[in-house]
């Protein structure tokens, strides 16, 4: 028996606001969208154009409060070929949260307050 990834899921407040930071941040583009018939939730997928691996953000219609992310000890992590041209992006949308000068690596956070790591492609 095999498996194989298929999407990470983040659930979001403001789904145009995500949407929005994540072409813009990390050029990914919606791919499919699914609506609950009773309007209670939105699910969208998002791409890369590269890679089969989706991020899917769930709306629900209900919420209003933040979500509690307790430790946010876990994170998505991407990578590109144009490392010093995605920081100078991101630090120009102020969305860098942690930088690991060290290690070559940082950290973005999205809307609601997630980790993604940014990392150049080749190490």
């Amino acid at each position: 028996m095999a498996f194989k990834f298929a999407h990470n899921n983040l659930n979001v407040l403001d789904l145009q606001k995500s949407l929005d930071f994540y072409a813009q941040a990390l050029g990914l583009r919606e791919t499919r969208r699914i609506k609950a018939p009773d309007a209670s939730f939105i699910l969208v997928f998002l791409g890369d154009g590269v890679t089969p691996h989706q991020l899917e953000l769930t709306w629900l219609r209900d919420r209003k409060e933040k979500y509690d992310l307790g430790d946010n000890e876990f994170h998505l992590a991407f990578t590109t070929a144009d490392y010093a041209g995605a920081h100078a992006r991101h630090q120009e949308m102020g969305c860098i949260c942690h930088e690991n000068e060290k290690m070559g690596i940082y950290f973005i956070a999205d809307p609601d307050g997630y980790w993604l790591e940014i990392l150049p492609e080749k190490r």
